[in-house]
C-alpha cells in the first residue's frame, strides 16, 4: 500500500512508447490507467470502460486520491450488510476485474460470498476471459456464463444473469455500477451497495450504501471493516445514505474552493 492507499500493482508500468518512473508525480494513476489499457488489449475491458475509468479518474482527484472520511463510513457500512446477509454476491465486470481482482476474490473468501461476471456489452468470450482472470487470483465457481436468469426491467444484455448468483442473492455488492441495473435490483428488493467515484449518478443516488471512493481502495477497505465489526444491525440503523453523499459533495466544494482561495 502507498502513502494514498493505493493497492499499487506489482509490475513496472510500461507500454511501447513509455516506461513509468516511480518519481512520476501521476505515477499511481498512470499505473492504474495503463492496467485498463492492458485489459482492453487483452480482451478483458472493453474500449468504453477506458471512458469510464477517465470520468471515474476525474472524481478521485477532487477527493484527494484517498480514502476520506465519508468512503470510509459507507465501507463500513457496506460491511455491515454483507455481515448479516444470507446471500451475498460480487457483481464484477471488466475494468473491476483488472483493477481489483484480487481484492474482489479475498473478499469474497472472507464473507462467503459468490462471484458473478455480469457484463453490459455481453459477449461469452470476455466472460471468460474476466473469469480465468478471477481464477488465476484463487477465485473459485465463478458465476456468469449460465445466463439462466433475467434482471426484470432492463432491456439491454446487463439483465442476464445467474439463478444461482445475481437473481437469488439479497445483498449484492456492485463496483463500478450502471444506474438501471442498480435500479432493477432495488425494484426486486434486494440490497445494493456500489463503488462510485461519482457522487451524483444514478447508481450512487438509488443505492442503499454508495462508497464515493476508487475502487482499488474501497474493496479491501469493506475487508477490513468486516472483520472488525461486532454489531452490524447498529451499524446499518443510523446510515443515511443522502446524507453521506451530500458529505462528499460538501468535501469537494470545499477542497476546490480552498484549492483557488475562493
Amino acid at each position: 500500500m502507498t502513502s494514498k492507499g493505493f493497492a499499487t500493482p506489482k509490475r513496472f508500468a510500461t507500454s511501447k512508447k513509455l516506461v513509468i518512473p516511480k518519481s512520476h508525480p501521476r505515477y499511481e494513476s498512470l499505473m492504474l490507467r495503463n492496467l485498463i489499457v492492458e485489459g482492453m488489449e487483452k480482451g478483458i475491458v472493453h474500449i468504453t470502460g477506458l471512458i469510464a475509468h477517465g470520468r471515474g479518474e476525474a472524481f478521485d482527484y477532487l477527493i484527494g486520491e484517498k480514502t476520506q472520511l465519508f468512503a470510509d463510513e459507507a465501507a463500513k457500512v457496506s460491511a455491515a450488510y454483507l455481515k448479516i446477509a444470507k446471500k451475498p454476491v460480487i457483481s464484477v465486470n471488466g475494468n473491476t476485474a483488472i483493477l481489483a481482482g484480487k481484492e474482489i476474490v479475498k473478499l469474497a473468501e472472507e464473507i462467503d460470498a459468490k462471484i458473478e461476471v455480469n457484463l453490459f456489452h455481453r459477449s461469452e468470450g470476455r466472460i471468460r476471459k474476466i473469469v480465468e482472470l478471477l481464477e488465476k487470483e484463487g477465485g473459485k465457481n465463478i458465476l456468469g456464463l449460465e445466463g439462466d436468469a433475467l434482471i426484470q426491467g432492463i432491456e439491454h444484455d446487463r439483465a442476464i444473469c445467474s439463478y444461482e448468483g445475481i437473481y437469488s442473492g439479497d445483498v449484492i455488492l456492485v463496483p463500478l455500477e450502471d444506474g438501471d441495473r442498480c435500479e432493477a435490483l432495488k425494484k426486486m428488493g434486494k440490497v445494493v451497495l456500489t463503488v462510485d467515484l461519482n457522487p451524483l449518478s444514478r447508481t450512487a443516488r438509488n443505492a442503499d450504501v454508495t462508497i464515493v471512493d476508487n475502487v482499488t481502495r474501497a474493496i479491501p477497505n469493506i475487508r477490513k471493516h468486516y472483520t472488525e465489526i461486532k454489531k452490524p444491525e447498529e451499524i446499518i440503523k443510523k446510515w443515511n445514505n443522502r446524507k453521506n453523499l451530500q458529505n462528499a459533495l460538501d468535501f469537494i466544494c470545499k477542497r476546490l474552493k480552498d484549492f483557488f482561495h475562493c
